[in-house]
């Protein structure tokens, strides 16, 4: 399960397909892709397991899901999480 670091914010703003983001947490700023807003936006809405993130992300972004999406969105995620976005729940 994946959730929201907690009191994050979301402050961002986009430009065409690239997303400027604020980290009110750490107090810094990111130039992220259109995926990783989704992803954020996903997270948002309430803690998720990954299977269901990916599957909603893939659904969001039109895009069919195979081996190497699956790759991706798992990456993207612990990018995030490297970014202190986002963070395991425990299990």
């Amino acid at each position: 399960m994946w959730r929201l670091t907690p009191g994050q914010m979301l402050q961002s703003r986009q430009f065409g397909d690239e997303v400027v983001l604020f980290n009110n947490l750490s107090g810094a700023t990111h130039l992220l892709g259109l995926g990783a807003l989704h992803l954020l936006g996903l997270l948002k809405r309430g803690p998720a397991a990954f299977p269901e993130l990916n599957i909603a992300l893939a659904a969001e972004l039109g895009c069919e899901r195979d081996q190497a999406f699956d790759d991706d969105a798992a990456a993207l995620l612990e990018q995030l999480a490297a970014l202190w976005l986002v963070e395991p729940l425990p299990c």
